[in-house]
This record gives C-alpha cells, sequence and structure tokens, in this order.
C-alpha cells in the first residue's frame, strides 16, 4: 500500500479525524486570526481595564483593556512560526550530527558521537538558557537558543537509529555493490528511521512550544510590542489569584497545540508503514608449492592462510579455499563453524570489531588486502532476504539501484532491467511485482528477489549464504534449480554456504567441510557417498537420511558439541566428538594436507581408502 492511502486510512480512524479537526482548526486560527482579531487586540480601551471574564470578553481584560481571547487569537501565528522555525533547526541539527559518525571516519563519529552524549547529559534548560544569554535577549535568538538545546537529543535517536539500520544486511549488500556513503544514507537509512524520528519530531516540537512559552513568561523570548502565548501568561501574572480565567485561554492554547502535535506525531508514524565492512589487515605472502600455486594463480577467487578475529577469539583459521572460473563450490558444516564468516571475509563485509588478515586475498585481478570488492562482478545473496532487502523501497527500486550505480542506466531503463532479472528469476508478472515490497513476497519470492539482484550487473563470483534455510522442501528445489540455472546461463562461479550437505551435494562440484573454524576436508562431490576421509564429514553425510534409511533404525548423531567462541583447545578440535580419536588427536593438531586430485583432508587417522593414499604422500 502508497503512502498516500495509508495516510488516508489513518485519518479515518478516531485519533486520525480529532488530529484532523485540531490541525485544522489550529491552523485556520494561524492564518486568519491576525486578520479577523488584530483591531480588537490591539485596541485600547481605558474604561475596561482589568475586567473580569465575562459575556463580552471570554477571558478578561489586561491592564490596558485589551481583549486577552483577541490577543490569544492573534498569538497563534507568531507561536507556531516560532515554534516550527525551532523544531527545524533541532531536526536538522540533529539529523546532521546524526548521520555524520556513519559517514566520517571512525575517529571523527567517535569524537562527534561523544559530543553528542555530552550534550545529551548536560541539563536540558540549564542548556537552552545558556544559549539564551549567549544569543541574547529576542524572539529569534531565543528561537536558535531553543532549536539547538533541543538537537542533541535528536541527534542521539538519529545515531541510535543509523546505527541499527548501518548493520543490517542490506546495507552491506549496498555497500558491496559499492554505492556511495550519501546514497546510502539517502535511501537506505534515512527512508528506515523516517517513522520513528516523525513521532519524535512531533514530540520536539510540542516540548519546544512549551520551553519558548517559558522563556517568553521569563522575558527572554518574545519582546514587546510582539507577543506570544507565554508572554501573555505573564502579562496576567499578577491577576491571576483574582482572575484565574484571564491565564486560562493562552495555558490552554498551549496544552491544545502541544497535543495536537503529539497526536500528529502518532498519525505519522502510523501512515508510515514502514520499517561497514573491515579491510583485510595484510600479512607478508608466503610461498606455496608449485601446484597450489598453479592453483591460485588460475583462481577467480583465491584465500590463503586467512584468519578473522573477534576480541578474544580466533573465529577462522588460516582457511585456504580457491574458486575458479564457473565452478561451484560448497561450504558446509555445523553453525558456528565459522562458514558464513569464510564468505563474508572475501566480500570485504565482516562486521566491527572484526579482523580479518591472509597472506593472500584476491578476488579475480583485485586484491582484497588492500582494495575491498567493487562493482558487480561479485554478488552476495544473504540468508535472510527479509532482513537483506530494504522494507521502505518497492523490490523494483531496489534492483534498478544496482544499474543506475554501476552501469549509469537511467531510471527507466534500470527499472526495465530489473523486471527481465524477475522474470529470468521465475517471478510471475514482474511488471507488476516490481512495484511491490518486500513483505509482499513470499519467503520463496524474497529469495528469488535477491537473486535476481545479484544479476542486476555481471557476476563472476555469487556467494550464496545458506540461501535456502527457513524454505519448505518444494521451494527449496525450486531455489537450487534456480541457482543451477543462474550459472549455466551466466557462466558465473558459485560459493554455496549451508549446513545441509545434501543441498551442497545436488548444487556443487566440490565440497569444503569446515569444523571450528577450521577447514577439515575437501573433496569432489562425487566421492561424498564413499570416499569420505574424515570422520567429521561421514558423521554429516550420516545424518542426511535417503530413501533408503531404515526407519526403525536410528539416525546417525553427532556426540557433544562444538567448541564455544573463544573456546580453544590443544590438538584436533574434533577429538572429543570422534570415535576415532587417540592421544595424539588431543595433544596435536593436524594439518590440511593433499591425498589426491582435488583433495584435502585434516586428520591424524582418516577412513577409507583415503588412508592409504595420504600415507603415501606423508
Amino acid at each position: 500500500m502508497s503512502k498516500a492511502p495509508r495516510l488516508r486510512q489513518a485519518l479515518r480512524t478516531p485519533m486520525g479525524i480529532a488530529t484532523a479537526i485540531l490541525s485544522a482548526l489550529i491552523l485556520l486560527v494561524a492564518i486568519f486570526g491576525p486578520m479577523l482579531a488584530g483591531d480588537t487586540a490591539d485596541r485600547i480601551d481605558t474604561d475596561a481595564i482589568g475586567r473580569h471574564s465575562g459575556s463580552e470578553h471570554l477571558f478578561g481584560t489586561d491592564a490596558l483593556g485589551r481583549d486577552i481571547a483577541a490577543r490569544v487569537v492573534v498569538a497563534t501565528r507568531l507561536t507556531l512560526e516560532l515554534t516550527l522555525f525551532a523544531t527545524l533547526i533541532a531536526v536538522l541539527g540533529g539529523l546532521i550530527l546524526g548521520v555524520l559518525p556513519a559517514v566520517l571516519g571512525r575517529r571523527a563519529g567517535r569524537l562527534i558521537t561523544a559530543t553528542v552524549n555530552l550534550l545529551v547529559a548536560f541539563p536540558g534548560l540549564l542548556f537552552v538558557l545558556f544559549l539564551a544569554v549567549i544569543f541574547g535577549v529576542g524572539t529569534f535568538s531565543a528561537a536558535f537558543a531553543i532549536g539547538l538545546g533541543a538537537a542533541p537529543a535528536t541527534a542521539r535517536l538519529v545515531q541510535n537509529l543509523t546505527a541499527s539500520i548501518a548493520g543490517t544486511d542490506y546495507v552491506a549488500a549496498a555497500r558491496i555493490l559499492g554505492v556511495g556513503r550519501f546514497r546510502i544514507i539517502v535511501r537506505h537509512i534515512l527512508p528506515n528511521i523516517a517513522e520513528p524520528v516523525a513521532l519524535f519530531v512531533a514530540q520536539v516540537a510540542a516540548g519546544i512550544l512549551v520551553a519558548f512559552s517559558g522563556l517568553s513568561f521569563l522575558g527572554l523570548g518574545v519582546q514587546a510590542p510582539d507577543y506570544d502565548w507565554g508572554r501573555l501568561l505573564n502579562e496576567q501574572l499578577d491577576r491571576v489569584m483574582v482572575d484565574p480565567m484571564s491565564a486560562v485561554g493562552p495555558g490552554a492554547a498551549i496544552v491544545l497545540t502541544g497535543i495536537t502535535f503529539g497526536l500528529i506525531g502518532e498519525v505519522v508514524a502510523g501512515a508510515s508503514g514502514g520499517r561497514g565492512a573491515n579491510r583485510p589487515e595484510a600479512e607478508p605472502v608466503v610461498s606455496t608449492d608449485e601446484q597450489a600455486a598453479a592453483e591460485a594463480e588460475s583462481a577467480l577467487l583465491h584465500v590463503d592462510h586467512l584468519r578473522v578475529r573477534f576480541p578474544g577469539h580466533t573465529a577462522v583459521h588460516d582457511v585456504c579455499l580457491s574458486v575458479t572460473e564457473g565452478e561451484a563450490v560448497g561450504i558446509v558444516g555445523e553453525s558456528g563453524s565459522g562458514k558464513s564468516l569464510t564468505a563474508l571475509a572475501a566480500a570485504g563485509l565482516v562486521p566491527h570489531p572484526g579482523r580479518v588478515s591472509a597472506r593472500t586475498l584476491r578476488f579475480a585481478d583485485r586484491d582484497l588486502n588492500r582494495q575491498a570488492p567493487k562493482g558487480t562482478s561479485l554478488a552476495m545473496v544473504f540468508q535472510d532476504p527479509m532482513a537483506s532487502l530494504n522494507p521502505a523501497l518497492t523490490v523494483g527500486r531496489q534492483l534498478a539501484e544496482v544499474a543506475e550505480v554501476h552501469h549509469g542506466a537511467g531510471r527507466a531503463a534500470a527499472l526495465t532491467r530489473a523486471v527481465t532479472r524477475l522474470g529470468a528469476v521465475g517471478i510471475i508478472n514482474p511488471e507488476q511485482r516490481v512495484a511491490k515490497r518486500p513483505h509482499e513476497f513470499s519467503g520463496g519470492m524474497r529469495q528469488r528477489v535477491m537473486i535476481a539482484m545479484g544479476l542486476m550487473g555481471e557476476p563472476r563470483l555469487i556467494i550464496a549464504d545458506e540461501p535456502t534455510t527457513a524454505l519448505d522442501v518444494t521451494v527449496q528445489a525450486q531455489v537450487l534449480a534456480l541457482l543451477r540455472d543462474v550459472r549455466a546461463e551466466s557462466g558465473a562461479a558459485l560459493l554455496l554456504i549451508s549446513h545441509d550437505i545434501a543441498v551442497v551435494s545436488q548444487v556443487c562440484d566440490r565440497v569444503v567441510v569446515m569444523y571450528a573454524g577450521r577447514i577439515v576436508e575437501e573433496l569432489p562431490v562425487g566421492d561424498l557417498a564413499d570416499g569420505v576421509a574424515h570422520p567429521y564429514s561421514a558423521a554429516l553425510i550420516g545424518a542426511v537420511p535417503t530413501m533408503t534409511t531404515d526407519r526403525d533404525v536410528p539416525l546417525a548423531t553427532i556426540p557433544g558439541r562444538p567448541p564455544e567462541p573463544g573456546e580453544e583447545s590443544v590438538g584436533c578440535p574434533f577429538a572429543p566428538r570422534c570415535a576415532r580419536a587417540s592421544d595424539r588427536c588431543r595433544t596435536e593438531e593436524p594439518v590440511l594436507e593433499r591425498i589426491g586430485p582435488g583433495r584435502r583432508v585434516a586428520c591424524w587417522h582418516p577412513i577409507t581408502t583415503a588412508v592409504q593414499e595420504l600415507e603415501e604422500v606423508r
């Protein structure tokens, strides 16, 4: 549903109707009040000085015989102008201070954040009074003071919201596609924080109204001959005990307008309907054997001794991996084995505070130790498409952005390409679907959209991070078939991450098995059935049921649990769960060694015929 219908629907609710009526009433009074009641408000009548409220004068008269009700009506325009002016200053200042940490470097961003935190911790009223003294007594000086005084609180909210959105998958995807920081803020961050910011701004406006009226009441705001509601309250201070109704008019106007601002925020928020990469640290290059060097030279993606560190532990240990042109490689393992981190490191998307280091980390002819991936030659399909797609934008706009940024396509041409790509991944009626938002798609269709986004450019490598997780068997098969078709048509290589070895065997040419952040085995898919050498690989295969599995026999399970993050052990990390483990396994970690063409294993007691081959290599 577009924003206009949602707004109309919100305005049909009781709260929406009340908000519309109050807003229209205040707006009409602000526009026409000075014209209709201006003469009455300024007329001095010495015979009517100090009259109490009654039928002739609703709120009585002031010390010069002027009608207080008329003055309240006339003061509406100036009060609203100053309130909105100060609110605009608060919003602009808050947005600038709030998004700057996401634009600037880490040090400058931390400095701005610390400054905002310091200003927020300072008592707000004292801060406003301090600014009012600095700027001097006067109407617009008070407006500046109050606006700047409200900016830190707005900036704090924007910073928190920006930080939460900046860590999402769709922002990471935009970064890897080379979208600039300013465009990320405008297209991906600001639309997704609009709802809470709109609600907060309405509350800020109500607070500014009260604060400005307070400054005028204290004599620091609007000066004679001008007047706002706060100054009218000040003028009736001496009479409030004698004739309380003289203060009811301006006081009620402040309260009613403040409530209206809050209601506007609720309606706008309800109608909105919406909801960085660390560069690797280079290590000196260490020579490898001739065969490995030849493979590295011909590989599209080459990773040598990759490590991913977080404070307190190492999540990925010395991973060596290559993917050649057009090849499909699967990485399997239990949760926490380092599969996704390995893929994110290759894409330059390891989240802070992770640190990536590698002897060699190269994609095509780009050294990722020095430069992050750029362009559309590397595409990423994330695990959760709902988190990877921007909920505030239509699917068509998100796909079209790739063509606009990287291929210089116009808006219409980019949208046409998006329609074509959606049709290519099996989306029915793509012409209509491009105008839909992600929540209007099923899980399987959202995953197809993610694949289509990767195909908006000309990818040479597609990294798919568990693309079939949480999908039913039928949809899972469709997504896997789609990945095969995409490879066949585009010639792109595929790096498929999965915890399900059966899924990988249907799509990939080669399988890499990871455990505790290490590669424990690498082998061709054809050898999975009876040629695995590592006990962990055999256990993963044994846990997968087939059509011939005896239902009377319990499925094979792996005893124990994987190591916790930061849990370092001596020897083979799989030894506590392995039935073949010996004392050597518990004291000495095995090295990943080649046991044949396309085959490597890290085990002191490998199984099957690989034992003889391994002994020959040793």
